[in-house]
């Protein structure tokens, strides 16, 4: 028992001694400090309804506030009560626009003069704070909480608090306005700070926000890269197989081929296998962080292209999105890569009209141009409520990469005319060789032919798949 009775008042000590401590670096230390009153930044409210003639002078109205204000209750306490009030009133506020802390301090040796003899010695008739120095008590602890932490707010409210109770309380028979100060200035300061600490915590979690979405485009990134590595193995992958075949079978297409040319073709296909075996290799790790993500695709299905369109539009079409599909430019072959992100670029941009826009009509145009390949897609308005989509905004972010990758062009934003959503995609590609070109179509058709045929408005464009370019005015620009 005496142990704990020893403690008790050590703990209550060492407490005492902390919040002496606190004090001592929050009030006294660097307290005639020069901090002044920061103008209003130029985006506020108040400056920016400001008639242009004096906004440049706008920022400056606090401080403008305070000096009127410093200036009319010196006006004031000097025809009711003298120069003294007069003084003790308006220098704390002047002061208050560049050394707060001190200002209240000054300001409270003045409640304490007036409060202690000066009341008596001029006759005053409301005791300790008299009207004009009650006003500017308030306003410089205003000042400072704007400035500085709640605690030295929350420290101001008790200093002065207790020696308007310590006045209560005192051998002076004479009423006090001691509950009217401490509840005003509570309520005043307070709100001050309550609003101070709401913007500041607004600010905080503005910042929060930001980063939490920086944070979740760079994941988005770096999946849509994943799936891009894991889409184009497949394509990269053919090519060197075809590579390594045709190097293997070379030397046994030509009678007694010399020696160099069979030792090349075989350090041809062995290095096109090395390649296929790093490539699985560096697939094998892509595919580490999320093995799953193609679990219920085929694994043996042939990577889409624009042929295969038709049955993109037929589960959009099921899903409740109506799209039109227009080709325009003469079909030819493409790049394996360029048919790849083509298809997933138009199927990115099907899935936000349903996502976004529900209801509406999309419009999908191929363009086969001079030197590429363009795309549009483009939607109207929603026409029934938009679900809330966590993830607005970063479908375009793998729709821009895969643009990237390919050194192409997209731009992406909204349709003045009616609100609606378009997406515009140049992709450069060269045409394909005619061996590889008659090699992509040997079972399936020119690229483009199925999705001609089954489009709600690919009627008129389908006579240019086989005569040629389309007419001026119809082909898509980029």
């Amino acid at each position: 028992m005496d142990g704990v009775t020893q403690t008790i008042p050590r703990t209550e000590i060492r407490t005492i001694r902390r919040a002496l401590s606190h004090l001592r670096k929050d009030m006294i230390t660097g307290a005639f400090a020069f901090r002044p009153v920061p103008p209003l930044a130029a985006t506020h409210p108040l400056v920016r309804h400001m008639p242009r003639a004096v906004r440049p002078y706008a920022p400056w109205l606090p401080q403008a506030a305070i000096v009127a204000c410093a200036f009319y209750l010196m006006a004031v306490a000097g025809e009711t009560e003298g120069a003294a009030l007069a003084l003790l009133s308006g220098v704390p506020l002047l002061l208050a626009l560049y050394r707060p802390i001190g200002a209240w301090w000054l300001s409270f040796a003045a409640s304490l003069v007036w409060g202690l003899g000066g009341a008596d010695m001029y006759g005053g008739s409301m005791w300790p704070w008299p009207t004009t120095l009650f006003a500017s008590h308030i306003a410089v602890m205003v000042i400072v909480a704007t400035q500085n932490r709640p605690r030295v707010a929350g420290r101001m409210l008790l200093l002065t608090a207790g020696f308007g109770f310590a006045c209560e309380l005192g051998i002076n028979a004479r009423p006090t306005n001691a509950f009217p100060m401490v509840v005003a200035s509570c309520v005043i300061v307070g709100a001050v700070v309550a609003r101070r600490s709401l913007r500041e915590t607004k600010q905080q979690v503005a910042v929060q926000q930001s980063a939490t979405y920086e944070e979740r485009s760079r994941r988005t990134l770096l999946e849509e890269r994943a799936t891009i590595a894991r889409e184009l193995h497949d394509v990269v992958a053919h090519h060197m197989s075809v590579i390594a075949i045709q190097a293997e079978a070379a030397p046994y297409r030509v009678a007694n081929p010399p020696e160099e040319l069979a030792t090349s073709f075989a350090t041809i296909r062995e290095n096109a296998v090395a390649a296929l075996t790093e490539l699985r290799r560096v697939l094998g790790v892509v595919r580490a962080d999320d093995p799953d993500a193609y679990a219920d695709a085929d694994p043996e299905a042939p990577q889409p292209t624009l042929a295969t369109l038709d049955t993109l539009f037929a589960g959009v079409r099921a899903a409740g999105l109506t799209v039109e599909h227009v080709i325009t430019g003469a079909v030819r072959p493409l790049p394996s890569g360029v048919e790849l992100s083509a298809y997933r670029i138009v199927q990115e941009g099907l899935s936000n009209a349903l996502r976004h826009a529900p209801g509406s009509t999309a419009r999908v145009e191929i363009a086969y141009v001079l030197g590429g390949l363009g795309l549009r897609i483009v939607n109207g308005p929603p026409t029934q409520p938009v679900r809330p989509s966590p993830g607005m905004g970063h479908g375009l972010l793998g729709m821009r990469e895969r643009v990237a990758m390919l050194n192409g062009e997209m731009t992406a934003g909204t349709v003045e005319e009616d609100g609606g959503y378009e997406v515009a995609v140049f992709i450069p590609a060269a045409a394909l060789p005619e061996a590889e070109a008659s090699g992509s179509f040997g079972s399936s058709g020119p690229s483009g032919s199925s999705g001609s045929s089954g489009s709600e408005a690919s009627g008129p464009a389908a006579p240019g798949l086989t005569k040629g370019p389309a007419p001026e005015g119809e082909t898509m620009k980029p």
